[in-house]
């Protein structure tokens, strides 16, 4: 029965690769089934080839240590700057009032929908590509702080007036700790929708390096294998960066287990 339990964790863990493979050897099975399946489903050898080739040239570090960057930075600045804003209105009636319309009307415009009038306010650089992605963290950051904060129980509230806290002890004691799940459970949403408008816009603005860049030039040379390498590159950094906040999110929320 010990064993049984103790393998029961790898077990959980294999099941979640089969269909992965099973996808993988389907891909295999339809890349040499004939010419013009090869042409849209490159063979997987193909695919190790053309990631080994961009690794050697050191072309592929390069485009994703730039994405890398550009994301980090607009996902930063949209987080700090959607828990203000979200703070802000949640803590304060008039800032509800003269802020939250406005920013519920704005959520609802696509932000790739946004592209051609950033491009002519900010130009095509390295600004407007990081402004994109600090928009696409900026939304749910306002959203999950204002629900945060106004989900907190007035019992709390009550409690801290009652042991007469200072405005750090109710930033520290209550106002933290309360918004902290759903300030990173928007985090979490936040993450994808970054890498998301961060290929879109390197796609789009296609000066500089980026992984967008590589991904048009392999698209013109029409090298799926490149693309496939591109994607599975922006994948992995994506679950990367997801992961790393959930880890991060579950160290400092370690005190919900024993509340």
């Amino acid at each position: 029965m010990t064993a049984l339990h103790a393998t029961s964790p790898l077990r959980r863990r294999a099941r979640g690769f089969v269909l992965p493979l099973a996808l993988l050897g389907l891909w295999q099975f339809a890349a040499y089934r004939d010419a013009v399946h090869q042409y849209a489903f490159v063979p997987l050898e193909q695919v190790a080839s053309a990631a080994i080739e961009l690794v050697r040239s050191g072309e592929l570090f390069v485009d994703l240590g730039a994405s890398l960057r550009r994301t980090t930075l607009g996902l930063a600045t949209g987080v700090i700057a959607g828990v203000a804003v979200g703070a802000l209105t949640a803590l304060s009636r008039s800032a509800e009032k003269l802020v939250h319309p406005l920013f519920q009307a704005l959520r609802h415009v696509p932000l790739l929908g946004l592209i051609p009038l950033i491009s002519l306010w900010c130009g095509t650089g390295e600004f407007a590509k990081v402004f994109i992605v600090f928009l696409a963290a900026f939304y749910p950051m306002v959203t999950s702080s204002f629900d945060g904060l106004r989900r907190i129980d007035q019992r709390y509230f009550e409690l801290a007036q009652s042991y007469e806290l200072t405005r750090l002890g109710w930033l520290r004691d209550v106002l933290i700790p309360g918004a902290l799940p759903d300030v990173f459970a928007g985090i979490l949403q936040a993450v994808p929708f970054a890498w998301i408008t961060a290929t879109s816009s390197e796609l789009l603005f296609n000066a500089g390096a980026g992984v967008g860049n590589l991904m048009q030039t392999a698209q013109a040379g029409a090298r799926v294998d490149v693309l496939l390498v591109c994607v599975t590159g922006v994948t992995v950094l994506a679950v990367a960066m997801g992961m790393l906040c959930e880890r991060v999110a579950q160290r400092l929320l370690r005190w919900r287990d024993h509340a």
